[in-house]
C-alpha cells in the first residue's frame, strides 16, 4: 500500500513539472526558444558544482547551495518568471512568491515543507555564505546567457552597462573571480551591442 508520506511527496514532484513550461527572458544556446526556469535551476546546480572551489567565504556548503537553487524558483510555477529589470513587476514579487512557496510546498510532508521553505527563505535573505554564492551563481548565469545567445534574452529591453552593473556587482563580494569573469562578460555584451549606450 502506497504510504500517506509518499502520495504527498509525489503529488510534489507532479506538480513542479510544471517549471518546465515557466519561460524566462533568457534563450538557449542556438536561439530557438526561451529557455524555461527548470533548466535555469539545472544550470544554476551544475555552476555550483563546477565552481565551487570560487566561492570566497570558506563557511559555503556546495550541497546547500545546490539544494537552494534546484527549489528557489519552484515559485515561479505560481508567481512566474519576474524580469530583474521589470520595475512594476518587481513590486508584488515577494507576496506573491511567499504565497507560491506556501502553497507548492505545502504539498509535501511537514518535515519536508518546513525544510524546503526555510531553504527558500535562506536563499532569499542572503544572510549565509551558502546563500549569498547560490545568489552569486544565479545573478552570473543570465550575463553569460546573453552573450553567448547573442544578446537574444535582451535586446529590445534597452538595457545599459551601467544597470546591469547595478544589479550585479553584489558576485564581487562572494567571489572576486567570478565577478571578474562576469564583468569581462558584461563588457564584452556591451561592445557585441547587445546594451544599449550610457
Amino acid at each position: 500500500m502506497i504510504s500517506h508520506r509518499l502520495s504527498e511527496q509525489m503529488n510534489f514532484l507532479i506538480e513542479v513539472e510544471k517549471l518546465k513550461a515557466v519561460y524566462r527572458q533568457n534563450m538557449v544556446y542556438d536561439n530557438s526558444r526561451h529557455e524555461n526556469s527548470a533548466e535555469h535551476s539545472w544550470h544554476l546546480a551544475l555552476m555550483a558544482v563546477v565552481l565551487s572551489g570560487e566561492a570566497a567565504e570558506p563557511e559555503v556548503d556546495i550541497a546547500r547551495v545546490i539544494e537552494m537553487v534546484l527549489i528557489h524558483d519552484i515559485v515561479e510555477i505560481d508567481a512566474g518568471d519576474t524580469f530583474l529589470y521589470d520595475a512594476e513587476g518587481n513590486l508584488d514579487k515577494d507576496e506573491r512568491e511567499r504565497r507560491a512557496a506556501e502553497r507548492i510546498f505545502g504539498l509535501l510532508p511537514r518535515d519536508q515543507r518546513d525544510r524546503f521553505l526555510a531553504l527558500w527563505r535562506e536563499f532569499d535573505e542572503r544572510e549565509t555564505a551558502s546563500a549569498r554564492f547560490a545568489a552569486a551563481l544565479d545573478n552570473m548565469q543570465p550575463v553569460v546567457n546573453h552573450f553567448v545567445s547573442d544578446g537574444c534574452g535582451i535586446r529590445g529591453h534597452e538595457l545599459t552597462v551601467g544597470q546591469v552593473v547595478a544589479k550585479k556587482a553584489f558576485i564581487g563580494e562572494i567571489s572576486p573571480s567570478l565577478w571578474e569573469y562576469t564583468r569581462e562578460t558584461i563588457d564584452k555584451s556591451a561592445r557585441a551591442g547587445f546594451y544599449a549606450a550610457e
